[in-house]
């Protein structure tokens, strides 16, 4: 890998098409590939773009959906090293592409130093030895792909005939990808899908070849160790390799938000340092056993890497989860909504959030699948949606169906963010007897689920110029609340030098460290919980939010332990550090949890 960093996905069309923008000069990003009809339209952007032939994947055709999926990503893969071998023809001159590649490359690359040293060198035959040699070494950014397992609706014929369970949206997906040219990783995120898990066995490009490379990877998002080594081990028995555990901030992060049970980022990394090397072992025991059924031998275990994304906002911090955790990379997610050269945002959504602060990014009830969304206040899809409560139409028209999960009135599953479902809800609501307090908090939480499949793609039709006429401009963005503290739009270079220790673009911003930050998410999280059940708290529940209590305090002491080494290098920052947590920490010790038992008369 060239670089140490990662730009994860980030929605559905935001970096739909990143790779085209970043993956010459080394920089790795994820693409989602929940949305096949805007796959199969940038697939025709592009296709026209680059002067190509179209032909139109329909989808009522024969699967479809992989088809489709299939097709772009083959795009994506063509083009990128189209990209790439035209990078690598260049002259070592400024201004060149060439130049701007090794120019990016973090002062602890090997290559960057080979560089460096290419530089000195005045000698005409042994400098041109050099940059032949650096040519050889370059590599080229990821194209990795995300699904989201549980994001699995089943499908119909236009007749309305079911299809089979091999093509259901996650498992369609799937094959897209394992049938398409790429060489790289699948991301499978938001829990385990046992079906998605075990349909990955029916393909060799998972499995090890005579040299035992694998052709196709598979990362594992993951909120803690131990759902992490579950899902291994299940994978582990399918004779199927986990390459990479992608460990996510539990709610510091975009997009929807998996709260742990009060595990803390910290803590979390810790025990995969601690058992990073005994996990490996036993998986591989198990891996090479399944393996052997399959006729497949192997001496030595597939690398695996750990990796962490979600709130990192420093250089400091960045270096410190790379030095401390021995990580293998970090991702920076939001930020890069602020850099036009990586992402799709269209102008409005743009210049709406380099002026926003930590007021406007929210958790919020809003996506359909019953999962807290980290939201934007100011984004036009929100403004839709207020506009259409006041004229007396609520929800959103259903016509992708991706998230299509209710059948609470009918036989067929709808969407809750849709206006048929709202409908219905609630006239269900206007027929009870409630409360004016109770009918209103039960309103908003109806009418808060907003359209995801159209908002999510919108940014980046409009960027490209293909919104149809008709079509709607209300975008939906998901940014992490760390992107408050980033207030300008920036170049791909200044984002990379600000990842890497040469530039601060957030330096004269108020900002507390990292794992403080997430403190305050989880405990604002907690004590919306506890007021929530308060007034009916029942035995289970108490433990429950007991639990959840002992494991902030038990990430409380833990960051105590080595306050110092987080912010030794800036005394400010140790002060703030110690004075944050210490605050927080009494926050969550006055939270009262406790059953009332009735007093004996």
């Amino acid at each position: 890998m060239s670089h140490t960093f990662h730009i994860p996905v980030l929605g559905l069309g935001f970096t739909i098409d990143t790779p085209l923008k970043i993956a010459r000069y080394g920089i790795s990003s994820v693409v989602s590939v929940v949305d096949d009809i805007l796959i199969e339209r940038m697939r025709k952007f592009y296709t026209e773009k680059f002067g190509e032939e179209y032909e139109l994947i329909k989808s009522g055709d024969e699967d479809s959906r992989a088809q489709r999926i299939k097709s772009y990503l083959n795009l994506l893969n063509r083009k990128v090293s189209e990209q790439f071998n035209e990078l690598k023809n260049q002259l070592f001159e400024e201004g060149s592409d060439l130049t701007r590649y090794f120019d990016l490359l973090p002062d602890t690359s090997e290559l960057k130093a080979k560089y460096e040293r290419m530089l000195s060198v005045y000698d005409e035959s042994s400098r041109k030895r050099l940059q032949e040699e650096l040519k050889a070494e370059m590599t080229k950014g990821a194209i990795d792909i995300n699904i989201m397992s549980k994001v699995d609706k089943i499908n119909y014929t236009l007749k309305g005939d079911m299809l089979g369970d091999n093509f259901s949206d996650a498992l369609a997906a799937l094959r897209g990808f394992a049938e398409s040219d790429l060489e790289s990783s699948i991301v499978l995120s938001a829990g385990m899908n046992p079906r998605l898990y075990s349909y990955m066995e029916n393909f060799s490009c998972f499995f090890p070849d005579e040299t035992g490379r694998l052709r196709k990877k598979i990362i594992l998002k993951v909120s803690d160790y131990r759902s992490a080594f579950i899902q291994a081990k299940f994978l582990i028995k399918k004779g199927l390799w986990v390459s990479e555990f992608r460990v996510e901030s539990g709610l510091n992060c975009g997009g929807h938000a998996f709260a742990t049970e009060g595990h803390l980022i910290g803590p979390i990394l810790q025990e995969f340092k601690e058992r990073r090397e005994a996990m490996i072992t036993e998986l591989f025991s198990g891996y090479q056993a399944s393996l052997k059924a399959k006729g497949i031998e192997l001496d030595k275990a597939p690398s695996m890497r750990i990796t962490m994304q979600g709130g990192i906002g420093t250089a400091d911090e960045n270096s410190f989860l790379m030095r401390h955790y021995q990580l293998d990379a970090t991702g920076w997610g939001s930020p890069f909504l602020l850099v036009p050269e990586a992402t799709n945002v269209d102008d409005e959504t743009l210049a709406n959030l380099a002026a926003s602060d930590s007021s406007d990014f929210y958790l919020s009830g809003s996506s359909p699948l019953g999962i807290p969304f980290n939201n934007y206040k100011k984004s036009t899809a929100e403004e839709e949606r207020r506009q259409r409560i006041e004229k007396g139409r609520p929800g959103s028209p259903c016509t992708k169906k991706f998230l299509v999960s209710n059948t609470e009135f009918t036989e067929k599953p709808i969407c809750t963010a849709s206006r048929e479902y709202q409908n219905l809800k609630l006239k269900q609501l206007d027929a009870m007897d409630v409360s004016r307090e109770e009918y209103v908090s039960r309103f908003e939480a109806i009418t808060e689920k907003t359209c995801l499949c159209d908002g999510l793609c919108t940014t980046a039709y409009i960027k490209h110029g293909i919104l149809k006429p008709k079509e709607s401009r209300a975008v939906s963005i998901c940014p992490g609340p760390n992107l408050a503290y980033f207030s300008h739009i920036f170049s791909l270079d200044e984002m990379v030098k600000h990842i890497y220790g040469k530039l601060d673009l957030i330096k004269n911003v108020n900002r507390s460290h990292m794992f403080i930050n997430e403190l305050k998410l989880y405990v604002d999280y907690f004590k919306k919980d506890v007021a929530m059940h308060m007034d009916n708290l029942d035995a289970k529940k108490e433990k429950q939010l007991q639990k959840f209590k002992d494991q902030l305090l038990a990430g409380v002491a833990y960051y105590k332990e080595f306050k110092e080494e987080i912010n030794s290098h800036r005394e400010a920052c140790k002060e703030k550090f110690v004075a944050d947590l210490q605050e927080l920490e009494a926050q969550i010790k006055q939270l009262k949890i406790k059953v009332e038992v009735p007093a004996m008369a």
